[in-house]
């Protein structure tokens, strides 16, 4: 089985999640979460203002969302299917996921800085994907890189959850939805 037949068998089954509303809250600054100071550049996500994540921080989330469900003929990627906003907003709505994210985010940059002498988006696509199949494969990871793991674990599940309850995802399963029947011919 392909990656991407083992993420569409994860998000099949978050498909019928749903996210409870969440009240209207400020957003974050270009210089991240309230109270803290970045040097980070604001960045230019189409449109999209992040609501949790710093600018640097939703950059990362991008390029990884990517890396775990690349665009292939059959569809997109998953920043094409929106899975960033969905996590920022996911993050944003679900206090017990923003420390594992922001933290998993700031390991990720330090393996880097230690690996590469850069932050994860200023290193080279190779390098990224060395990083990325240190803490991809739980049961090879070394201790070191278990806080990468739980949050890479976290990160792949968010966006199969995302990328497959979003309308490229479904189209990309061949979910038709609620369409009328006329006649049951079975299985």
């Amino acid at each position: 089985m392909d990656r991407r037949e083992y993420l569409k068998l994860l998000g099949a089954a978050s498909v019928g999640v749903t996210l409870p509303g969440c009240a209207p809250q400020a957003p974050a600054s270009a210089e991240g979460p309230a109270g803290s100071e970045s040097t980070d550049p604001p960045g230019d996500f189409e449109g999209y203002a992040p609501q949790f994540f710093t600018a640097a921080e939703f950059q990362t989330i991008r390029v990884l969302t990517d890396i775990i469900i690349p665009a292939d003929a059959v569809s997109g990627s998953a920043s094409q299917a929106k899975v960033p906003e969905f996590i920022d907003f996911t993050a944003m709505d679900r206090e017990q996921l923003q420390v594992p994210l922001r933290g998993g985010l700031a390991w990720t940059d330090e393996a880097c800085r230690r690996s590469f002498g850069n932050r994860f988006t200023e290193c080279s696509g190779e390098e990224q994907i060395q990083i990325v199949e240190r803490i991809a494969w739980p049961d090879a990871a070394d201790e070191q890189d278990l806080p990468g793991v739980s949050f890479f674990t976290l990160l792949r599940d968010m966006t199969a959850s995302g990328f497959y309850s979003s309308a490229m995802g479904m189209e990309d399963v061949g979910y038709r939805g609620n369409e009328a029947v006329a006649v049951w011919t079975g299985c």
